[in-house]
């Protein structure tokens, strides 16, 4: 085909209902909720592994007997449907999500085994009634069938990063956030008296001390990474021993002393080794050891 040179007459539907084939040797009831399998065919709802929500019946198809496709079903795909939940629900329920259970009953995640997400709860009507809103579950159709893919095709690690500005090495997708997240700052424990700082990526570690107490910090896990240590409460003097010198002087121990004492560590290259370097230092004695 090429592309348009005028106007064209293009067939249009409203999409609230459509019609797909039947499954072989079923019957679809009228008002039923409905799932579609691998192969496309109209399946009742079940929690069943594999289905993907379609809609509800408008009316009954019969195919009891039939091959796949002998017969078609009218599917709508818009609208608040009353249908009964498989546990009790409250009021406080409205605005969650329901996935399919059997072809007339819906429940919540907690309570299904393969998570076929059919609508979210818009009214409450009863303990073990609800009008579901089935629209979102149809919007959400392709993201399913994206999950369902076992062949990793949809995966992080198969989607590829084009990077103009030269910000990263990496060429996909999820070897870029194995590259950004140790760079972004977390809170990090303190991992107690004699324990080790974590080294494997940016943070902020709060140490609390019930009297003279030792930390140790490895060499960095990657260059551009940053510690923020800190002595939150004191209770007696924080001595920590770093596996390599901290500065040009060779200091490779910090002494923290009272509650503020705050050092600020950053990740380079010396030669072709890691090591921690000063960028702040507000408090805290150094020496070398």
């Amino acid at each position: 085909m090429t592309a348009l040179a005028q106007d064209r007459n293009t067939p249009f539907r409203e999409g609230k209902a459509h019609t797909l084939p039947v499954v072989a040797n079923d019957c679809i009831f009228g008002g039923s909720l409905v799932a579609v399998n691998a192969a496309g065919n109209l399946n009742p709802g079940s929690d069943t592994a594999g289905l993907i929500f379609a809609g509800v019946a408008d009316d009954r198809a019969d195919n009891t007997g039939g091959s796949a496709g002998d017969i078609s079903a009218t599917v709508k795909r818009r609208g608040l449907y009353l249908f009964a939940m498989g546990t009790a629900i409250t009021i406080a329920n409205v605005g969650d999500a329901v996935f399919l259970v059997d072809d007339q009953t819906v429940d919540l995640i907690a309570n299904v085994t393969n998570g076929i997400f059919c609508g979210v709860i818009a009214e409450y009507h009863s303990a073990g009634l609800a009008w579901i809103d089935i629209e979102p579950a149809i919007i959400q159709a392709d993201v399913a069938t994206h999950i369902a893919d076992t062949s990793g095709a949809h995966a992080a690690s198969a989607i590829s990063l084009a990077d103009s500005g030269g910000f990263t090495a990496a060429t996909t997708v999820e070897a870029a956030l194995a590259e950004i997240y140790p760079k972004a700052p977390v809170a990090i424990a303190d991992p107690g008296a004699s324990g080790a700082i974590p080294v494997t990526r940016s943070g902020s570690t709060a140490i609390t001390t019930a009297g003279a107490e030792t930390r140790t910090l490895a060499i960095p896990a990657v260059a551009g990474i940053t510690r923020a240590i800190s002595l939150a409460v004191d209770g007696g003097d924080c001595v920590i021993t770093v596996a390599s010198a901290i500065n040009q002087t060779g200091n490779n121990t910090i002494t923290m002393g009272d509650a503020g004492d705050t050092i600020v560590l950053t990740a380079v290259l010396v030669g072709a080794a890691l090591a921690w370097r000063v960028l702040v230092n507000d408090g805290c004695a150094l020496s070398t050891v």
